[in-house]
């Protein structure tokens, strides 16, 4: 379907060394399409996490404010 042919297509952008932003609210897919994370909160950049460090748990405490040190890695 047309979601497949995007992800296909941010692949081989990706592959060639293209940087792309994508924005999504599908923790999943980010979490699957991702190098890094950068989480917003009331429209302020909370943290920038590597893929390594980055899961759903993390980017919803940091998404909705609750303090990163609650939530460890």
């Amino acid at each position: 379907g047309a979601k497949y042919e995007i992800y296909k297509l941010m692949n081989d952008l990706a592959e060639r060394g293209v940087s792309i932003i994508m924005i999504s609210s599908e923790l999943e897919e980010v979490l699957g399409m991702s190098d890094r994370v950068m989480v917003m909160h009331e429209g302020r950049s909370t943290r920038t996490l590597d893929i390594a460090e980055a899961n759903q748990e993390r980017i919803m405490a940091l998404a909705t404010g609750i303090a990163d040190e609650l939530v460890p890695a």
